[in-house]
């Protein structure tokens, strides 16, 4: 259950931690660029993105996807709103995105490579998880048997965007305050306990990095496959650069604050839910 969810989420931009706003964000951008930077970046398309992983937030609870009829989608739709996802996002970044951050990330990002990089990424987003997947694992497949050096560019640049490998602990406590939700408001029979579910994550927790790791992998290669070793040597040094990695911590923070936010609310709406309910 944990290892299927953990494989659907849009793992390349959730990083846990919270953001601080002091001196160092006294020339805050303004809010018409932090507006341009979404678009440009392509963070926009990400945080709209965060509605998909609704879909799989059943499977989370070890139910079918379609276990809770037409009211499920209906609910998801009711709190995962884009347009109010994107403006949280927009109201967190004006208030913590140093101006310096972002003209370095749009100079990159409104480059010939950065554009073309961005319409591959923000496509890609849109996917189906498991097709990506499977397509992914087959393109590395091909790439090991002629020892393409395109694999070590993956790596890096999927190290660079959570260096400190905090995606994984994002996600966690997303899943244990959503299933404990779920096990007061009666949709799931058993009883859970939050320290047994956080025994059993980290009992399996070094299998479930290496799959996230692994499917980290796979989507790069699902990605970025019209792209020349050359650009992704580029691509991987420019999120390696301080200030690339400033920007990346900043918009983690915000994409798991609003995913935490919406899951958070479908969960206390869980009790209005019984499987196969029909509305």
């Amino acid at each position: 259950m944990f290892a299927r969810y953990l494989k659907s989420a849009r793992l390349a931009i959730v990083l846990g931690g919270g953001i601080v706003v002091g001196a160092a964000q006294a020339f805050a951008a303004e809010r018409a660029d932090v507006e341009s930077f979404l678009k440009v970046t392509g963070f926009d398309v990400a945080i709209e993105s965060i509605a998909l992983g609704a879909e799989d937030a059943p499977s989370m609870l070890g139910l079918e996807q379609d276990a809770f009829g037409k009211r499920w989608r209906q609910l998801s739709e009711e709190i995962f709103v884009p347009a109010q996802m994107l403006q949280q996002a927009t109201d967190m970044l004006a208030e913590a995105l140093a101006q310096d951050l972002l003209k370095h990330a749009i100079q990159f990002y409104e480059s010939d490579l950065g554009t073309r990089l961005v319409a591959a990424e923000n496509l890609s987003h849109m996917d189906d998880p498991d097709l990506k997947h499977i397509a992914g694992r087959e393109i590395i497949a091909q790439m090991v048997q002629k020892g393409d050096a395109k694999i070590g560019f993956f790596q890096r640049m999927n190290v660079a965007i959570d260096p400190e490998d905090l995606g994984l602990r994002a996600v966690q406590e997303i899943q244990v305050r959503f299933l404990v939700a779920a096990s007061r408001a009666g949709v799931i029979e058993r009883d859970l306990d939050e320290a047994m579910l956080w025994a059993q994550i980290r009992e399996t927790e070094a299998e479930v990095r290496r799959s996230m790791q692994a499917a980290a992998l796979t989507g790069s290669a699902y990605t970025y496959q019209g792209f020349s070793e050359d650009e992704l040597e580029t691509y991987t040094e420019a999120l390696e650069d301080p200030k690339m990695q400033k920007v990346y911590e900043l918009m983690n923070a915000v994409h798991f604050r609003i995913m935490g936010d919406r899951f958070d609310a479908l969960a206390q709406r869980l009790d209005a839910l019984r499987p196969s309910q029909e509305l």
